[in-house]
């Protein structure tokens, strides 16, 4: 997501990452209690995974995880006005940089005065799956989190 920021911000589109929370608490990353627990894991995935955009952390009840869908690993692209233009209930780079892409070449065709109407899309997206670096990400969060993932028969 870094690379996909980095080759649109002469674009002038701007990327952030929203901080949530935990999405398998563990021994080593448990639930958040505080805003500065939420601070230090969001410091250290940051560094952990090299995160160079913006990191804005969610309220501590999670609120705006709330607000726009709370799923784990979301994916939202909003006009500059705010409306939604793209939503995705998992970040997949090639989803998120096709769909930037796209409505990059809807501006440049708004300025060259082509007459455009919007409509609605759905579709299914896919991802490629990797186990093992989900199983090391349950891992570093501790025992506990792999347990649980077992257990719920994953």
């Amino acid at each position: 997501m870094n690379a996909i920021a980095d080759r649109h911000a002469n674009a002038d589109v701007g990327s952030i990452f929203l901080y949530t929370n935990e999405a398998h608490p563990g021994e080593c990353y448990p639930p958040h209690r505080t805003m500065e627990d939420k601070f230090k894991h969001a410091r250290n995935l940051r560094d952990r995974l090299g995160v160079s955009r913006p990191i804005l952390l969610d309220a501590l009840d999670g609120a705006c995880h709330r607000a726009y869908g709370s799923m784990p690993n979301m994916s939202w692209i909003f006009n500059r006005v705010g409306v939604p233009i793209y939503k995705s209930d998992w970040s997949d780079a090639q989803s998120v940089d096709s769909a930037i892409a796209y409505y990059l070449d809807v501006l440049k065709r708004r300025r060259d005065r082509e007459r455009l109407a919007p409509f609605h899309v759905e579709r299914i997206d896919y991802r490629r799956q990797d186990r093992e670096g989900f199983r090391k990400g349950l891992e570093r969060s501790g025992p506990s989190a792999v347990r649980e993932f077992e257990e719920a028969g994953f």
